[in-house]
This record gives C-alpha cells, structure tokens and sequence, in this order.
C-alpha cells in the first residue's frame, strides 16, 4: 500500500509539526518533515530540472526579505527556490500570503505547515524583528492572474509596503526572478473576457475581487497541464537598507528602492533568458537523461 502524504512528510515529526499552534512563526521544521518534502518534490524536481544563478549573493544578514517576480497560478515553481534555500542556506524561508488563503479551511493551515503566513503589517514585523528571512511578491494576486500578454511583467501598481517594511527595520532586500512556469500555458480565457460577461456584471456585484479570477489556459495539446519547462531563478545582488532605516515615511526614498528592486528584477529575467537560449537542458529529453544519468551515479556510488 502506497504510504499516506503525512507519512511522506516524515512520520512523528512531521506529525509534531502539524500540531503547531498558527501563531509560531518563527518554528523550525524538524528533519524529517524536510526529507518528506524532498521525497514529496524529488519527482517533480527530475521534470523540471530547476536552475539557479547567483544563489552566493545571498548574505548571512538578518532579516532578510527576498522579492520577486510571481508567475501564473502562483505555486508551480516558489516551493523550488524555498527548497534551494533551505539546502544551500538553511534559510526556513516564510513567505507573505494574500489574506484570502487563509479564509479557506485547511488550505492556510497547510500553507502554514510550508512557512507561509498571512501577510499581514503585524506578522511582517514579527518576522523581521526575529531576524527571520522572508518572501514577498509585491504583484500579490493580480500577478498570479494573468491576463494575456501579460507574460513575466511586474504588476505591482503603486505599492511601497515591502518598501517600508525593509526600511522600518533597516532588512536587506534580496531580488530574484524566475523564467519557466509562464512558457508552458497559453492563455485562452482571462478574467478580462470573463468580466466582459453577463457573468461578470454578477461578479462584481456580489464583490468578488477582480484580482483573483485565474484566467484559463492550455498547456500541453487542449490540456491545461503545464508543458513541461526547465524552471530558471536568478538571485541578484542584495540591496542594504540599513544606511536608510527610518525613513520608512520618505516617498521618494522609497520609489528609488522600489525601482531599484524592479530594475535587479528584471535585469534577472533577461539574464536567465539569455542563459536559457544555449542551455543544453532547456527540453525535456535532455532533462530526463542528465536526471537518470544523475540518479545512475548515486546508485553505483551506494553500492
């Protein structure tokens, strides 16, 4: 019999896990809930072979608040660079979640379990005042949301609170960006066209919000499964704030740091799109041979 996710995850100390109360959120996760979680992706891992650039410009500064760019559907490739932390850096990174996930029951707790917490100013503080790493994306849910031709822009409106959070409590910023997820869908139908709808007149009048209307695509052939693609993530060179700690209040001060974040951001994008055009794994055959080949050598090496 096939074991039980819980059991994946790592038997009692994943069970003790679970049983944290919400509100501890600088918790560790114990070994055995990690070695789950690296069995529970190790599949997924040999399909999409992620990539990482400039992962040693992560500093041993704290806190630190890495900021990036989300991709559509928003969870197909963050759990990627969560892990890589993790194993390059020990860094249990917390990442911030819109509000709404954590009104669905036993979707936020599971979140929970996986270090993410409701991005709320309060839990932000926290956080950083425990020197805690955390993740952000300032695109939040309207970035998860693609419209069509929207693909791998930074939609962040006028939005300064990880602007001001970073300064309050002088946290380096760590940009990032990551290529992949968004070549591998199509988008047929956004929430554009939905809205445009007599469907959509009774959306908006029963308050549903605009921003998370997932749009509807296709991925391989008619299907909505994802084509498959290597997933790529840069990591930038960090952004210190610390000179500038107080000056949370100061607009201009923070629309520079802000178009300074935007910029590293998308600076990492074209560099991860130029490794990607000679990358001899960037198709799926050469993945899945170099991931065997890979898997060979750890066989022979316990033999």
């Amino acid at each position: 019999m096939a074991p039980r996710l819980g059991e994946q995850l790592g038997g009692a100390g994943a069970s003790a896990w679970r049983g944290l109360v919400v509100d501890d959120l600088t918790a560790r996760p114990p070994e055995a809930f990690i070695g789950g979680v690296r069995k529970l992706m190790a599949p997924w891992k040999a399909l999409n072979s992620p990539f990482f650039l400039g992962m040693e410009n992560v500093p041993e500064d704290r806190p630190l608040l890495l900021v990036g760019n989300h991709t559509i559907y928003g969870m197909l490739d963050a759990p990627f660079l969560a892990l890589e932390l993790f194993e390059r850096h020990g860094i249990w990174v917390r990442s911030l979640g819109d509000h709404i996930h954590f009104k669905v029951p036993g979707w936020g707790a599971m979140l929970r379990r996986y270090g993410v917490v409701d991005g709320t100013r309060e839990n932000c503080d926290r956080l950083m005042e425990a020197g805690e790493a955390i993740l952000v994306f300032p695109g939040g849910a309207r970035e998860v949301a693609k419209r069509k031709g929207e693909k791998y822009q930074l939609i962040w409106k006028e939005r300064l609170g990880f602007v001001r959070m970073a300064l309050k409590h002088g946290c380096t910023i760590i940009p990032f960006s990551a290529l992949g997820v968004e070549d591998g869908f199509d988008i047929m139908f956004d929430a554009d066209d939905l809205l445009r709808t007599p469907l959509g007149g009774l959306l908006r009048l029963a308050g549903v919000r605009e921003d998370i209307i997932w749009p509807i695509s296709r991925g391989i052939g008619p299907t909505p499964l994802p084509r498959p693609q290597r997933f790529y993530f840069d990591i930038s060179a960090p952004i210190r704030t610390a000179p500038l700690q107080g000056q949370q209040d100061d607009d201009e001060v923070c629309w520079t740091i802000r178009e300074e974040v935007q910029a590293s951001i998308e600076a990492g994008l074209d560099r991860l799109r130029a490794y990607r055009r000679s990358d001899p794994q960037k198709h799926l055959v050469p993945r899945l041979i170099a991931s065997a080949g890979r898997l060979g050598g750890a066989d022979k090496g316990d033999s």
